[in-house]
């Protein structure tokens, strides 16, 4: 019987229920990576547009008004430089990969967003104001809670400061929505609200009201009443939870390693992300704006966003190493596009998501590379082009994912897990 034929009855259902769609899933499932190299990923999300070619990829050669103010620095890889003021991640860059040649065509901040969180182009306009904005595809830490499920009484996903604009679980439900840490651990009186009990709820009458819950599990239907028996279910076992308790209290952390990390927002984050993960968190996004810089670029950068960035990555990826756990935390930097390579009449930088560079570490990644190149002018990959889908597939791929899966919408559309893509050629 030739591969034709097979095919034919094998559509029909007729071979134990064999249907082609299902064959095709099993050739490709077959073909697909399996084994986890990352437990945990931590996705520290630079919203707005971090500028390329003013840290990961400068072009000194150029003329002024493209390359910038700035000086490349050598790193801890003979031949590699970045920006001169990112000086800590420059000496660790024998622990992490610079890729120069993620590219695709979305410059709208919500949309491009959508795109990168989802791997699934957006469905609305650019400047949809609300969040999360994926209301029908997935977000990445949502896949991940779907299929590897939670370890410990520490949510599996969860955002901060605050909810990522396309953070949510799309058609997948409630069910696999991030916690979210609607507060800034920068702060002096940071707490996370959802984490004790109302005023006049003592240990007993939380008691009385799980045993009740339990007692009506599976008597309120589905739908809305389902949805809110989950959350109630979710909420008890947060508050009861020492442990959980105890892995968002950033509080317990010496002052010298705080102080380490920076005392800013996306420092504290990425300080408690660690925490997070260490607690038994699959996914962790940190949402960190103000990185769309049209006016007056290059003293903000200098003064504000790159110290930031550079102590926050730097002491994470040290403190993740020196706690063996770099190796099964897999640690991405990004935004959603980079900016354009001449500098504006407003001494700034516009939206440009043709070429991008996104920093790996941890989790099965090859440390000590940099994988992709673009033209003299930062403008264009000059390399085989990485595409969204081919970073999603990446990075569920490195958490053990079957990236050939399929989930069906309540409508019974189907939608892959990923949009085609593959794996980061050279970096795992």
């Amino acid at each position: 019987m030739n591969r034709r034929t097979l095919l034919q009855i094998g559509g029909t259902g007729l071979i134990g229920g064999l249907s082609l769609p299902r064959l095709l899933h099993l050739q490709a499932r077959a073909a697909s990576p399996m084994p986890a190299k990352a437990q945990a990923c931590i996705f520290l999300f630079l919203e707005g547009g971090p500028s390329h070619i003013d840290m990961f990829d400068l072009k000194p050669d150029a003329a002024k008004e493209i390359r910038g103010p700035y000086s490349p620095k050598p790193t801890s890889i003979p031949g590699t430089q970045i920006c001169e003021h990112l000086p800590k991640i420059a000496k660790l860059a024998h622990k992490y990969t610079i890729l120069r040649s993620h590219s695709h065509n979305d410059n709208g901040h919500n949309t491009g967003y959508h795109y990168v969180m989802t791997g699934y182009k957006a469905d609305f306009p650019d400047g949809n104001s609300k969040a999360p904005n994926n209301h029908h595809f997935p977000s990445l830490g949502s896949i991940i809670t779907r299929e590897l499920g939670s370890k410990s009484p520490v949510p599996p996903y969860v955002n901060m400061p605050h909810l990522m604009w396309a953070g949510g679980p799309g058609f997948y439900g409630s069910e696999y929505a991030p916690f979210v840490i609607d507060a800034d651990p920068s702060q002096p009186d940071f707490e996370v609200r959802d984490l004790k009990a109302a005023d006049g709820i003592d240990a007993k009458r939380q008691e009385r009201r799980r045993k009740l819950l339990a007692e009506t599990d599976g008597t309120a239907g589905r739908g809305r009443p389902e949805t809110m028996a989950a959350y109630y279910r979710k909420a008890h076992d947060l508050v009861a939870s020492a442990a959980a308790r105890k892995a968002f209290d950033i509080s317990q952390e010496k002052p010298a390693l705080r102080e380490k990390y920076g005392h800013t927002s996306l420092g504290q984050c990425a300080l408690l992300a660690r925490r997070l993960v260490e607690g038994g968190c699959r996914f962790v996004g940190v949402d960190h704006s103000g990185w769309d810089h049209h006016f007056t670029i290059f003293p903000s950068l200098e003064k504000d966003m790159l110290p930031h960035v550079d102590r926050a990555f730097s002491a994470l990826i040290e403190d993740l190493d020196e706690r063996g756990m770099l190796d099964s935390t897999l640690v991405v930097l990004m935004g959603e596009m980079g900016r354009t390579p001449r500098v504006n009449n407003d001494a700034g930088r516009d939206h440009w998501s043709m070429a991008q560079s996104v920093v790996f570490a941890g989790g099965g990644v090859k440390p000590g590379q940099v994988l992709g190149a673009t033209d003299k002018m930062a403008a264009y990959p000059t390399t085989e082009p990485v595409s969204v889908p081919d970073l999603v597939h990446t990075v569920l791929g490195q958490m053990g994912i079957d990236t050939s899966k399929v989930y069906y919408t309540p409508q019974g559309r189907p939608v892959p897990i990923v949009d085609g893509g593959k794996t980061i050629k050279d970096l795992v």
